[in-house]
């Protein structure tokens, strides 16, 4: 076990060699800020990755964690593989589901070590410039330490529990979660490097889109936890149809075990099959809510589209939003083809980024809206000397 986690470390720390040299051979003069930006650009492929793991049925494509058959990769567990391979030539364990699901475990390890090394130079820096520059302040990179900690916890109750629906969604929404933070970041980053720059708004008006922001986020993590619920219960194709649902506008649905939340997967809380009419309910509301998050999503980023600073973000998000419902009713009528599926979740990630950031501008350029608004109340006064 011990030779097993150590191989794996070796493993992530050569695989985090590339990024690291990325970042470090790029001519961007703030090495730091790069390091950040190159984590969220990891982070959101390990996001599209983890759906295509799971679009896959490799989420046990290695029955044990942290290893393969107690081996560091697949290489070295072949014959354990192969021989559950030949008795169940369809089921979870199969060389290639082997390997996409430890690509997964590395890539995810590759950020842990990368979100290290962030947390490491900012506590350098933050203490050999004894607090006087706010770059390298330190109390987020460590709150993203922990936060990927509790993440590879989940990651591993993911298989040690056989996929269990709740335990699939919370490590999905904690993917998301790290991605917004570290893009939280990120934009504190760029402003601190960069010169600040005052949107033609008053307080008032940026105050209302930092509110609307804020609801479109809040709808968003709603819509991502039914969202991952539609995807860990399988129920992508239980309304076959839209935007009817089995021939009906509200079919035949089964509240109360498609939303028991502590249960194995397929299987209803006392341990029976899953009811069809339960996949249908899970599957409606993700979809019905899915309005209501265009709508709000819509709405903020058509208030943010005036703003020269949050127009190009208010436009990602428009853009993001239309691709989103196009690939989610793609994957009905075209009966859920893997390609078009991992893309509704990219655009899922993709809308956690955007909102992110516009959430950050706003706050941003609402601080310094209040501020110049403060100043030109109360302008300096002068002493005169005679």
């Amino acid at each position: 076990m011990h030779l097993t986690l150590a191989q794996m470390a070796i493993t992530a720390l050569l695989i985090a060699l590339l990024p690291a040299a990325m970042v470090w051979t790029s001519s961007d003069a703030n090495k730091y800020r790069k390091l950040v930006w190159v984590s969220v650009f990891l982070t959101f492929d390990l996001i599209v990755f983890g759906a295509f793991t799971r679009l896959t049925d490799s989420g046990l494509g290695c029955p044990d964690w942290p290893g393969c058959y107690g081996a560091a990769n697949p290489f070295l567990a072949h014959q354990q593989i192969v021989a559950a391979e030949a008795l169940m030539p369809t089921g979870p364990v199969t060389v290639v589901k082997a390997w996409i699901e430890m690509i997964h475990r590395y890539l995810a390890m590759c950020i842990g070590v990368l979100i290290m090394a962030m947390l490491a130079q900012s506590w350098y820096q933050w203490r050999k410039s004894k607090g006087t520059r706010p770059e390298y302040r330190p109390w987020l990179p460590t709150a993203l330490f922990f936060f990927v900690c509790v993440q590879g916890a989940f990651g591993a109750w993911t298989v040690t529990l056989k996929l269990q629906p709740v335990i699939v969604t919370i490590h999905l929404l904690l993917g998301m979660g790290l991605l917004a933070l570290l893009v939280w970041y990120g934009g504190r980053q760029n402003h601190l490097s960069a010169p600040r720059t005052l949107v033609s708004a008053s307080p008032p008006a940026m105050r209302n889109i930092r509110i609307l922001a804020a609801l479109a986020a809040g709808l968003l993590l709603v819509q991502l936890a039914l969202g991952g619920w539609v995807s860990t219960n399988y129920a992508t194709l239980a309304c076959t149809d839209f935007p009817l649902c089995g021939g009906k506008l509200v079919p035949e649905m089964d509240f109360e075990h498609g939303y028991t939340l502590w249960r194995e997967l397929g299987k209803t809380a006392a341990g029976h099959y899953l009811p069809f009419a339960a996949l249908t309910a899970i599957h409606w509301v993700h979809r019905n809510f899915g309005f209501v998050v265009a709508l709000a999503a819509g709405y903020v980023a058509w208030r943010a589209w005036g703003h020269d600073v949050l127009h190009k973000t208010a436009r990602g998000i428009a853009l993001a939003l239309a691709a989103q419902i196009l690939t989610g009713v793609a994957t009905i009528y075209l009966s859920f083809p893997l390609t078009i599926a991992v893309l509704h979740n990219a655009g899922a990630a993709l809308l956690v980024l955007l909102l992110t950031m516009l959430n950050y501008k706003a706050k941003y350029q609402y601080d310094i809206a209040k501020k110049a608004a403060y100043s030109a109340s109360h302008p300096p006064t002068s002493t005169v000397r005679h």
